[in-house]
């Protein structure tokens, strides 16, 4: 092998990467990475820092993936090589006080390769160990109270106790972005984990329930191994359940959904919207998720934001003036995500420029990472701007149109949703005509790829974002 490949890949995905990301994000984030090594399809980068990493991770997975695999194909990984940064002390990730929750391995029926299972036909048993795919980091210990999710911590703690037997069956948390939805459903899973060991729990996003169901769908007998997999859960987590479109999808969960209950199985569902908003879901459907309890997750209170500050820094072993806290809890009003973001972001600032930590280098930080507000922007508000640019009709927007100025006018949609708003790739796509993930992921390449070399193709895109998020004189 070439000993210089490993730099030529990296700087290949590098190059989709600057695509994707502003420039002045792509300067701070990428361009301090490393290639270290290319092996067996992986490439391995050194970052700075665990601070660094765990950013990453948390805001450019998408990207990431996309790069990587567009370059070394579907079965590339990634690995990080931390490097120590010489005088400073070692940086921790975020500790968890459990230890990563572990399922015994189960008995699932499954039917011979041959053909459809007729009724004189038995099913085989087969043991199998399902990983409940807990992070250990969101437990109950590391999720700091307040007003805005008070509700939902307390049905999570008695739902913790009798699984399956309260009347929080199942439950349905909602909320915007970064308000803590991923963090109290695996909390719940977790403590059930601690307190019925023996339990089967699975947390699974309702695009990869998705997938799952659509690899196995035209395979013959592997569509009944996949239900009879989920038939065995006993505790069932679904992340991000607006996603899960599409009427034979549904038609599978709403069978799980209803062994699953029947059986006294426990149902946790998170999502971005109240049940009555989620758009392309059957009746029957809907009218389940709304059997239990359905939490909504508000803006976090000033004296929330300011102890979930403390307590990060509390996890991570540092020490930040209380002053620069309050300053950044008063500045980062909208979730917990970006509040993290901006103090992980901070530290590895500091730590990388070996500056100390003040007030200053946080609002650089914060102006960064999260700008100025955008004036509360939705994708439906995206579409409507777009629309009454080009003087069209959000039927046609969303049609299945393949007319170059519609289809252009979509992807910019597409693409300024992504920019502008921190949605999903998959909710972006569920929102513009039912298009999937990897299509968004295209539809932002060639808007970047257009932008650099197309002026008036160019002025399209400043002129709706100057639309959507007005600059002040």
């Amino acid at each position: 092998m070439n000993n210089l490949e490993h730099v030529k890949v990296w700087d290949d995905c590098l190059s989709i990467i600057r695509q994707l990301v502003e420039p002045q994000k792509f300067d701070t984030w990428f361009v301090p990475l490393k290639a270290v090594s290319f092996v067996d399809n992986t490439i391995t980068v050194e970052v700075p820092t665990d601070f660094f990493r765990e950013y990453l991770e948390s805001t450019y997975l998408d990207q990431l993936r996309f790069a990587i695999r567009r370059v070394i194909g579907e079965k590339a990984g990634l690995k990080y090589m931390v490097k120590a940064v010489s005088g400073q002390p070692p940086m921790k990730l975020a500790a968890a006080k459990v230890q990563t929750p572990v399922n015994k391995s189960v008995s699932v029926n499954t039917y011979p390769t041959g053909g459809n299972p007729g009724a004189i036909v038995y099913p085989g048993l087969k043991r199998v160990n399902i990983n409940p795919r807990l992070n250990p980091v969101y437990c109950f210990e590391n999720l700091v109270e307040g007003e805005c999710n008070k509700m939902g911590i307390s049905a999570g703690l008695s739902i913790s106790q009798a699984p399956g037997k309260t009347p929080f069956n199942p439950l349905f948390i909602f909320g915007g972005p970064g308000l803590g939805k991923t963090h109290l459903a695996q909390a719940i899973g977790i403590a059930i984990k601690q307190r019925f060991p023996d339990l089967v729990v699975l947390y699974v996003t309702g695009n990869e329930f998705k997938t799952q169901y659509m690899d196995r769908a035209g395979v013959k007998n592997e569509l009944t191994d996949f239900m009879a997999f989920y038939m065995r859960i006993d505790v069932l987590i679904v992340d991000d359940i607006q996603d899960l479109v599409g009427p034979a999808t549904q038609q599978a969960f709403f069978n799980i959904f209803n062994t699953l209950h029947d059986n006294g199985k426990q149902l946790i569902f998170a999502s971005d919207r109240a049940p009555a908003d989620l758009q392309n879901f059957e009746q029957r459907m809907l009218t389940r998720l709304k059997w239990g309890l359905s939490v909504q997750l508000q803006t976090p209170s000033y004296e929330t934001r300011l102890d979930v500050l403390k307590a990060r820094c509390e996890r991570e072993g540092v020490e930040i003036a209380e002053d620069i806290l309050e300053f950044i809890a008063n500045k980062i009003k909208s979730n917990f995500r970006e509040l993290e973001g901006v103090l992980i972001s901070l530290i590895a600032h500091a730590t990388l420029a070996r500056q100390e930590v003040t007030i200053e280098l946080a609002e650089q930080v914060i102006g960064n990472i999260v700008g100025d507000e955008k004036n509360d922007l939705t994708i439906d508000k995206v579409q409507k701007t777009v629309c009454d640019y080009f003087k069209i009709t959000k039927e046609v927007l969303l049609s299945k149109s393949r007319k170059r100025d519609i289809v252009q006018a979509r992807q910019i949609a597409m693409y300024l949703s992504r920019n502008l708003i921190k949605c999903s790739l998959a909710t972006i796509g569920s929102e513009l005509g039912g298009k999937d993930h990897s299509t968004v992921l295209h539809a932002c390449s060639t808007v970047s790829d257009l932008m650099s070399v197309d002026k008036g193709f160019r002025q399209y895109v400043t002129d709706i974002e100057k639309m959507l998020v007005p600059v002040e004189n």
